[in-house]
């Protein structure tokens, strides 16, 4: 398994699905859709236990990292603050370049009732779940998610009385990732089926689409990259941005390739420390919470997908939709695992809140997902090094204190 190179495979898988969408027979769609289906099945089975456990872990993470001092706090800042300018930027560029509006998407197998969105207000009232159980069962992820950040702060509260449910999440945290990275094993398989369902239901006019909103979607990655992060680094940071690039180049191009984070934390603590000069009493808490937390791109790639696939579909984005969606996604950055693929739950927990049909878009989306991961991971582990080098001169007195 370890010559298995999945990205590799995907890609491949993904070019194929397109010939085979194009070139099947109608009756070949059958079980490429039963195949199609059932994958996307096991990756939705494991979307509630991991956004909840990730959540709640995240939020006890942060409030023992946060009373550490100015160091954990600030950096909570950062990468809170910029999620929400990111997944505000993933949201109103789509609708300036009127992406997806030549785009039908056509339901492959199953038909989903669109979750009803009235108002922000509405919204708002309901987000406590009277039965939290019903809020699993129904799939309201709003009331999961509400759910989870009560259950997080008890926990905070309680301190060592919550542990046996703390390390029960971190198990089923644990397990449901191992879960979702061995389904990750076939996703070439899956992207396959999906794509060439897709591409023989929805069309060429379609996958065009989806073409631009990728070119899109790296066009943004680079500028956000150069101009944001390069722009704070110049003048928060006192740091040129050209040897920051320089410097974060081997950790910015192992996370391309590996669509992980979390493995490539080893590579960044490294290029911080040597490459950069930052002390390791930033790195060590700036660099671990930004791998589990700091989602500035995969919130782009989620805005950016739901605008696309809201206007393919036909589901208008109200004003409170939209920032409903700008909210949700800043809070599930804290529970998106930083392993490939990690993005899959987090759409799948934003589509119903915007009222998309999930198991019509789904298997678009995976067929997408990789490619669209690759540059985010990227664009995130420069977030992370990014604000470790604005930390470092921010928060040089408290460094130098000893």
């Amino acid at each position: 398994m370890k010559k298995y190179n999945v990205t590799l495979w995907i890609a491949i898988c993904l070019v194929l699905g397109v010939i085979i969408g194009i070139i099947m027979p109608d009756w070949l769609n059958t079980p490429l859709s039963i195949v199609a289906t059932i994958y996307m099945a096991a990756l939705k089975m494991m979307i509630y236990p991991l956004v909840f456990c990730s959540l709640v872990l995240g939020i006890v993470g942060i409030g023992n990292i946060a009373k550490t001092g100015k160091i954990g706090l600030h950096a909570i800042l950062w990468y809170v603050g910029t999620t929400a300018f990111a997944s505000g930027l993933g949201l109103i560029l789509p609708k300036i370049l009127h992406l997806g509006e030549n785009a039908t998407i056509v339901a492959t197998d199953t038909e989903v009732e669109a979750a009803t969105f009235s108002g922000l207000l509405d919204t708002v009232t309901s987000i406590i779940p009277s039965n939290p159980f019903a809020s699993f069962t129904n799939g309201n992820m709003l009331q999961v998610l509400a759910f989870a950040v009560i259950i997080g702060l008890a926990c905070l509260s309680l301190k060592d009385k919550a542990k046996p449910f703390i390390d029960l999440c971190n198990s089923v945290n644990e397990i449901s990732i191992l879960v979702v990275s061995k389904v990750m094993l076939f996703t070439p398989v899956g992207v396959l089926c999906c794509i060439a369902t897709v591409m023989h239901m929805n069309g060429t006019e379609t996958m065009i689409q989806l073409a631009q909103v990728m070119i899109a979607l790296y066009i943004t990655y680079a500028l956000y990259a150069i101009l944001i992060y390069g722009g704070m680094v110049k003048i928060a940071g006192k740091y040129s941005p050209i040897k920051f690039f320089k410097g974060v180049a081997p950790a910015a191009l192992n996370a391309f390739g590996t669509c992980s984070s979390s493995a490539t934390l080893p590579i960044s603590m490294k290029c911080a420390t040597e490459n950069l000069e930052i002390p390791e009493e930033i790195t060590s808490l700036t660099l671990p919470l930004g791998a589990t937390i700091n989602m500035d791109a995969v919130s782009i790639v989620m805005s950016f997908m739901i605008t696309f696939f809201a206007s393919a579909c036909g589901v208008p984005l109200t004003t409170g939709t939209m920032v409903t969606i700008l909210a949700c996604n800043v809070l599930l950055s804290i529970g998106t695992p930083g392993v490939p693929g990690g993005a899959i739950a987090a759409f799948a927990a934003l589509a119903p809140i915007a009222g998309l049909p999930l198991n019509t878009i789904l298997g678009v989306y995976i067929s997408v997902n990789t490619l669209a991961d690759m540059g985010a991971t990227c664009v995130n582990v420069l977030g992370d090094l990014a604000c470790s080098t604005v930390l470092k001169h921010t928060l040089k007195n408290v460094t130098e204190k000893k």
